[in-house]
C-alpha cells in the first residue's frame, strides 16, 4: 500500500493543535521532529547507552517543529490536505503561532513509516523516580526508579514533551500517599500511569477522544496499573462526582481557562491544581484566571518555552 507523509512546518506553542488536526483528518498517529528534543536525547548517552548519529541533526528544522502524519492515498486525498491547510491557519483565529504553517506531501512505502519514527523514541528520564520506555526497548531499572511503558504508535504524547515533564514531576513534589486524582484531556494515558506509579489511591483519566482513550486503556494495561486508573470518555464535570485531591491538565492554555472555575470545585480544600500546556507568555493569562477562581498560585515552573502552574485550594 502506498502512504504520504503530511508534514507540516510549525510552532511547539500549536504542535498539540496541529496534531489534533491531522488525527481528525484520518491519521492514526503522529512523529514530532523539534531540534530541542534532539539535543536533550543526545546527551543521554551515559545513561541509557544510546549513540546518537550527529549527522542525523540536519534532518530536524532549525527552526520550528515538523508534525509528520501518514495517510493513504485515496482519490479523496488532495481534498483532505487542502482540508488540512484550512483548518491550520484557522488556528490563528484563536490566539495560536503557527510559524511557518507550510503543508508538504511526500509519497513513502508502509513498511517505510511503520517502524522507522522508532529511532526518535528512546528511553528518558523524566523526574527523579520516573523513566519513560517505549515498549520495544529493553530496559533495567535501578533500584529507586520507576518506569512507564508506552506504545506510542496511536498516542497523543509521548512522555517526553516539556509540558509532560513539567506535569510528572509536579505530580511527584506534591501527590500524597492514598490521594484521588483526575488527568483531564489523558491523551496517550502517561500521567495517569505516572500518578499511579507513585502512589495515587484511584486515579480517572478523562479525554473526549475515543482515539486518545483507547490508547490511553492499553497503555494503562501495558503497565499493570487497571485497578488504579480508570479511563473514561467525558469530560471533568460530567464524569467527576465528587472533589479529589489532585487535578493535572496538560492541555491547551484556552482550554484550561474553559474549565478552571470546575476544577476549583473539584478540587478538595488543601489539594492541588497542576495546569500545563502553557506557553510562556499566556502564563498570565491561566495564573490571573486561577486566582480569580479562588486558586492560590504556589509555584511556577518552567522548561524550554513552556510552563506548568500548580495551584492549591487552600483548607
Amino acid at each position: 500500500m502506498k502512504w504520504s507523509e503530511v508534514c507540516v512546518h510549525t510552532t511547539q506553542e500549536a504542535i498539540e493543535a496541529v496534531s489534533n488536526i491531522l488525527h481528525e483528518a484520518g491519521a492514526s498517529g503522529v512523529v514530532i521532529e523539534d531540534v530541542e528534543d534532539f539535543e536533550m536525547m543526545s546527551h543521554r548517552e551515559d545513561n541509557f547507552g544510546e549513540i546518537w548519529d550527529e549527522k542525523k541533526r540536519d534532518e530536524y528544522p532549525d527552526s520550528g517543529v515538523l508534525v509528520k502524519a501518514y495517510l493513504a492515498e485515496s482519490s479523496d486525498l488532495t481534498d483532505t490536505i487542502k482540508g488540512i491547510e484550512r483548518d491550520i491557519q484557522m488556528l490563528t483565529k484563536f490566539g495560536l503561532t503557527i510559524g511557518a504553517g507550510t503543508v508538504t506531501l511526500t509519497q513513502v512505502d508502509e513498511e517505510d513509516w511503520a517502524h522507522s519514527w522508532k529511532q526518535f523514541y528512546k528511553p528518558v528520564k523524566i523526574s527523579r523516580h520516573l523513566t519513560v520506555v517505549p515498549m520495544w526497548e529493553e530496559y533495567t531499572p535501578q533500584p529507586d526508579e520507576k518506569i512507564i511503558e508506552l506504545d506510542p504508535g496511536m498516542a497523543f504524547g509521548t512522555g517526553t514533551h516539556p509540558t509532560t515533564v513539567l506535569c510528572i514531576q509536579a505530580i511527584e513534589n506534591y501527590l500524597q500517599d492514598n490521594d484521588r486524582v483526575v488527568d483531564v484531556g489523558t491523551g496517550s494515558g502517561v500521567l495517569a500511569i505516572a500518578a499511579a506509579k507513585l502512589g495515587a489511591k484511584d486515579v480517572f483519566a478523562l479525554d473526549l477522544d475515543e482515539v486518545a482513550v483507547r490508547s490511553a486503556t492499553d497503555n494503562v494495561a501495558l503497565n499493570k496499573v487497571s485497578q488504579q486508573v480508570t479511563v473514561r470518555q467525558g469530560d471533568l464535570m460530567k464524569e467527576l462526582k465528587e472533589p479529589v485531591e489532585l487535578i493535572v491538565a496538560n492541555i491547551l492554555a484556552e482550554v484550561i481557562l474553559l474549565f478552571v472555575n470546575d476544577a476549583y470545585e473539584l478540587t478538595l480544600p488543601g489539594g492541588h491544581f497542576i495546569a500545563s500546556g502553557i506557553i510562556g507568555q499566556k502564563k498570565d493569562m491561566v495564573r490571573d484566571a486561577m486566582v480569580a477562581a479562588g486558586f492560590t498560585i504556589v509555584e511556577t515552573t518552567k522548561l524550554e518555552d513552556w510552563v506548568a502552574i500548580i495551584a492549591k485550594r487552600e483548607a
